[in-house]
């Protein structure tokens, strides 16, 4: 009788793999590899001590989540700056976000204002940038700041709406990141504060629009020269 075949990856190569994964997105999200930045699979898996085949997975990952690019017979790279694809999430999220933030202003009921509420204070309380962290958003307030506009839309209780949001979100994370960076002065305390007064005033119009500015600041922040 045969044997069950076992599967390809071993828990050890997953385990690798996943740390090498780790490794490549918090790096990028440090901004430890630049914008453009070629990533070799040769180098990283001497840098990590690890087989090519578990920095191509770990690379595959970082791919699948917008964070790199494999490009045509010159392996991968950290998305540029100048990459039509951030004007188009863009673009995207403004024709979206708004809309269900209308419809999430005028369904949510009292416990959606008190997440609302609770979801602006962490918010406003998690520091934006801490030295470890290098000078990049912190992971603490990044998730903070997900949670906070992720909180907002939960109101209109369409899951096929939010599911579209939040694929939207994790790709241009990167991009909100570059452009906080290269905009320091902009005053993102004071624009996320009127989105919540907004949508707790149910003024659902006022709350569409000042969303739709904020996610436009984001995308001018990377065209903009740096500050």
């Amino acid at each position: 009788m045969t044997q069950t075949a076992h599967t390809s990856t071993s828990p050890g190569k997953q385990m690798l793999s996943e740390q090498v994964y780790a490794h490549l997105r918090d790096a990028i999200m440090r901004g430890e590899y630049a914008p453009g930045h070629a990533l070799k699979p040769q180098d990283l898996a001497k840098e990590q001590g690890v087989s090519l085949a578990v920095v191509r997975e770990a690379l595959v990952r970082v791919v699948g989540e917008g964070l790199a690019d494999r490009l045509p017979n010159r392996g991968f790279a950290v998305p540029a700056f100048s990459d039509r694809r951030w004007q188009e999430i863009t673009e995207a999220r403004i024709t979206i976000e708004p809309v269900v933030l209308r419809m999430s202003v005028e369904r949510g009921d009292v416990d959606w204002e008190a997440r609302v509420r609770a979801a602006h204070h962490r918010l406003a309380r998690t520091p934006a940038y801490v030295p470890e962290e290098g000078e990049y958003y912190s992971s603490a307030w990044s998730e903070a700041h997900r949670v906070f506009h992720r909180t907002l839309l939960e109101g209109c209780g369409n899951p096929v709406l939010l599911e579209t949001v939040d694929r939207m979100w994790t790709a241009s994370e990167l991009a909100r990141r570059w452009s906080a960076h290269r905009n320091p002065d902009r005053d993102g305390i004071d624009e996320h504060r009127r989105l919540e007064e907004a949508a707790l005033a149910r003024d659902a119009e006022t709350a569409a629009e000042v969303l739709a500015k904020h996610l436009t600041q984001t995308a001018a922040g990377l065209t903009a020269p740096p500050a």
